[in-house]
């Protein structure tokens, strides 16, 4: 038998015969390290842990307390989770796909008749134990595409068959614990003992393949940890997410609903949520003209034969509403860029113009699939605050840093962390592989020079230029995708943009798209979820409410209200007959900062009692002082 050389991350050679598995190896070194190792690395390559080795190589064991293993664990809980679902239902129920995801797993159950509800979880974890302290083996089997088609078919599971003929090869890797079998590239866990930490967490539809003309499966999510503590702060996140939720609160506190009658993914805002709104997008008009750039609008139509030039009917028009005046087709828009480059050509333009930094709030439609519509963060109909910036190519480093220190001042406006991502050329996309080189190159370049760190993610850029998207991180740590960098050589191409360089030749721009906050919508149910809807006081719809004792106060209780309404205050007034702490207890689940008493004794002295929405108080001041008070506690952002 040969004898291999197996290289450990240390520098260490092992030589072992051939056929030696990782696990035989890990026991040499330590019982308790082969007993913490869930799988390896075999050449950069994750293969089981009892995979036998044929040739030498590198190897490094992949242990309990990695991210690498917490993944292999969970997909293999996940397919825990279908072999007790077929235990429990046989072939009622079909298996389809179930792989890790960030924070747990899901699997996709087909099924006619069975209808899965949150009272089958205790059932299928009771199960899921069951098998798990049965401690099975969990074997890899290599199959002829053929005869795993065969097996699958004579099991009734039409979904398997279908995704290996979908694959087209030869031959495919199936994985066997007890009498389950499921097709999967692995790796997994040698033995399902070693799945003792899992919850079930939710229901969903899912579409086979993500496409809506097939069937609807049913999706159960789910998570699995190492031990019990991280599984507890885990459901206390998620709980603490479930209280948060936008459109939960959306409806508390009375800011938005949607309606059948408008339309599915279309926002109806209500008047405290309009005012949110108006605020945020004064706020953004404020700091973009502080920022050089102009205020444009373009219209909600354009026509096809623009969209078809821009390469957006060839790449995006899937998600694209279009219409038709006077015969002549329209595509309603899904991005402002299109009249932004119009009205750049509007007039000659010199390299002294340059850059020019055109600003929209721009509301655009798009062709969401209705089952990944989600209250507002994902819509139809949505307002961007969307610039395009016309700059030559050497101006390119500075305004991309002057874009990422403009997200920068409102994360922290906000009070959010974040991260950045470089998204590069898609498989599908227009324009020159030098073109693109050199886009890529110049936002690398001005991420690298920043100091921010970033992570690279290949293939996902727009059809038209490479990006860098923000992601805000809130209260939860959870990572939400707003602002985004584009940099575009190929549109300028497309539309004949130029300007006149100092030499008196045309000369070709680029244009960088990018949002801060991106949707207003999402934007607004992230800031709902991140201050769990108690928005800081600049940002409040209603700031304050003025809340009489008796009948007797009511007519200081107005002349209150109106002086402060005069002087800019967003109040609402309360003078319903019931008792103070009702009133109280009503403003505070409305979330309102302030809460002004007013009895008999602040009557007297033309005072007000400010009250915190957390319960604390404020001695009695006059109503000018406690606009002076607002007034300085709003003034921090500006």
């Amino acid at each position: 038998m040969a004898l291999l050389h197996i290289e450990l991350p240390d520098g260490s050679i092992k030589e072992v015969e051939s056929g030696t598995t990782p696990y035989s190896i890990a026991l040499t070194i330590g019982e308790g390290l082969a007993r913490q190792s869930v799988a390896a690395r075999f050449d950069g390559e994750l293969i089981d842990i009892t995979n036998p080795l044929e040739r030498s190589g590198e190897l490094a064991l992949i242990t309990q307390n990695s991210a690498e293993a917490l993944e292999i664990i969970r997909h293999s809980t996940a397919h825990l989770m279908a072999q007790a679902v077929k235990e429990l239902y046989g072939k009622e129920v079909q298996v389809t796909i179930g792989p890790a995801i960030k924070d747990g797993f899901y699997y996709d159950f087909y099924s006619e008749n069975k209808k899965f509800v949150p009272e089958d979880f205790p059932v299928i974890e009771a199960k899921m134990a069951e098998l798990a302290k049965a401690n099975q083996p969990v074997v890899r089997e290599e199959m002829s595409s053929a005869n795993a088609i065969e097996l699958f078919r004579g099991m009734g599971e039409d979904y398997k068959v279908e995704l290996i003929e979908s694959l087209g090869e030869g031959s495919v890797s199936l994985y066997r614990q007890g009498d389950f079998v499921d097709l999967c590239r692995g790796p997994h866990v040698p033995r399902t003992g070693m799945l003792k930490v899992f919850k079930l967490i939710s229901l969903a539809g899912a579409y086979w393949r993500g496409d809506e003309n097939n069937a609807m499966l049913q999706r159960i999510y789910a998570t699995a940890f190492l031990n019990k503590k991280e599984l507890k702060i885990h459901l206390n996140r998620l709980e603490e997410a479930r209280k948060r939720d936008h459109r939960k609160l959306g409806r508390e506190l009375d800011l938005f609903s949607f309606s059948e009658e408008a339309g599915a993914g279309l926002v109806l805002w209500h008047p405290k949520g309009a005012m949110l709104r108006t605020i945020i997008e004064d706020f953004e008009r404020k700091e973009h003209l502080k920022r050089g750039y102009e205020l444009v609008v373009g219209p909600q139509i354009l026509k096809t034969e623009l969209w078809q030039k821009s390469g957006h009917y060839d790449h995006y028009r899937d998600n694209m509403y279009f219409t038709e005046v006077d015969e002549q087709g329209y595509g309603i828009k899904p991005m402002n860029c299109l009249a932004h480059m119009l009205i750049y050509k509007s007039k000659p333009r010199s390299y002294r113009n340059l850059p020019i930094r055109y600003f929209e709030l721009g509301t655009v439609y798009r062709h969401e699939k209705s089952g990944v519509l989600h209250g507002l963060l994902r819509v139809r109909g949505f307002t961007q605050d969307d610039a395009h910036i016309i700059c030559r190519p050497d101006q390119i480093d500075a305004e991309v840093k002057g874009v990422m220190d403009f997200v920068q001042d409102v994360a922290g406006i906000f009070g959010f962390e974040y991260v950045m991502e470089l998204s590069t050329r898609p498989e599908k996309s227009i324009g020159s592989d030098a073109d693109w080189e050199q886009a890529t190159n110049a936002l690398c370049s001005a991420l690298e020079d920043s100091g921010q760190p970033f992570e690279l993610n290949e293939g996902d850029g727009a059809f038209y230029g490479p990006k860098i998207d923000v992601k805000l991180k809130d209260a939860l740590d959870r990572e939400w995708q707003c602002a985004t960098i584009q940099c575009d050589f190929t549109l300028p191409e497309r539309f004949d943009l130029t300007y006149v360089g100092s030499d008196g030749e045309k000369h070709r721009p680029v244009m960088l798209h990018r949002v801060i906050v991106g949707s207003i919508e999402r934007f607004i149910g992230v800031l709902i979820e991140h201050y769990a809807g108690s928005f800081p006081l600049w940002l409040s719809p209603v700031q304050a409410i003025v809340l009489n004792v008796t009948d007797n106060q009511a007519a200081y209780a107005q002349q209150a209200f109106d002086q402060l309404r005069n002087a800019g205050i967003r109040v609402e007034l309360d003078l319903r007959n019931e008792k103070l702490g009702f009133k109280i207890r009503e403003a505070q689940m409305a979330k309102i900062p302030y809460m002004l008493v007013i009895g008999d004794r602040e009557m007297e002295t033309q005072t007000i009692a400010p009250r915190f929405r957390d319960g604390k108080s404020l001695d009695a001041m006059s109503v000018s002082d406690f606009v002076n008070l607002v007034q300085a506690e709003t003034v921090a952002y500006k």
